[in-house]
């Protein structure tokens, strides 16, 4: 009785959701696999059918391809005298996990989820991280089943307040405010990769690694070394709620 119970809210909340979403799924189950956390599709509970779940994790993959291009779309059109380096700042604080768990829960995504007993206990439907790859893969269902016009109206909707935030404070050079960042807290000197070079001689695109001793490495790309340097030294402040 406790799990029909549960299983009755959980249908609730996801057509409430589909509500917020304002998009029509031709294929539902695209939102049926965006709602299962990995717990679910890894572990021993099986579909109607006696299959494992399918998890969201593949179109996590996709949805954070697709929201950055919408933001970066958005930006170009709303910043149109803005550098290399201000929108890029601007892009992380609206692509990062806690923008996307932010998203998520103004539409209702964690009661919609699909979690096994143990990550449910555990708060999985309120923990940030669990919450924004949850929202990306959102994205990534309506994108497949409705196309780039579909997804970029949930985008708008769902990212409103982000978008309507103030921008955060820029900084005028973002490698040296790395550098003095990461040395006051013992953490060395940032370093800097080139793991990538694409495009022509005359067009070439940089992809560079920065990496601080203690956290996870994070890439940008930028039309030359310096600027790649410069665009992941900002990224890696925004995620560490520098700027």
């Amino acid at each position: 009785m406790t799990e029909a119970r549960g299983q009755n809210r959980r249908a609730e909340a996801v057509r409430e959701l589909t509500a917020r979403l304002g998009h029509a799924f031709a294929r539902p189950e695209l939102l049926e696999i965006a709602l299962t956390h990995a717990s679910v599709g890894e572990g021993a509970e099986r579909d109607a059918r006696g299959r494992p779940y399918a998890h969201n994790q593949r179109q996590e993959f996709l949805g954070d391809r697709v929201l950055g291009l919408l933001v970066a779309e958005r930006l170009m059109r709303d910043l149109p005298d803005a550098d290399e380096g201000e929108m890029s700042s601007r892009l992380h604080a609206l692509v990062d996990k806690a923008a996307c768990a932010r998203a998520a829960e103004r539409l209702g995504v964690g009661p919609a989820m699909r979690l096994s007993g143990g990550e449910a206990k555990q708060g999985g439907r309120r923990r940030e991280g669990v919450l924004g790859d949850a929202m990306e893969a959102v994205l990534a269902a309506v994108y497949l089943d409705g196309g780039l016009d579909a997804a970029r109206a949930v985008f708008e909707r769902a990212w409103a307040e982000e978008l309507a935030a103030p921008a955060p404070p820029g900084v005028s050079n973002p490698k040296s405010a790395l550098q003095e960042w990461s040395l006051a807290r013992g953490r060395g000197l940032p370093s800097y990769r080139v793991v990538q070079r694409t495009g022509t001689d005359h067009a070439p695109t940089f992809t560079v690694e920065v990496a601080v001793s203690g956290g996870e490495p994070l890439t940008a790309q930028g039309r030359s070394r310096q600027e790649a340097e410069k665009a992941a030294a900002v990224a890696l402040l925004s995620r560490e709620g520098v700027i």
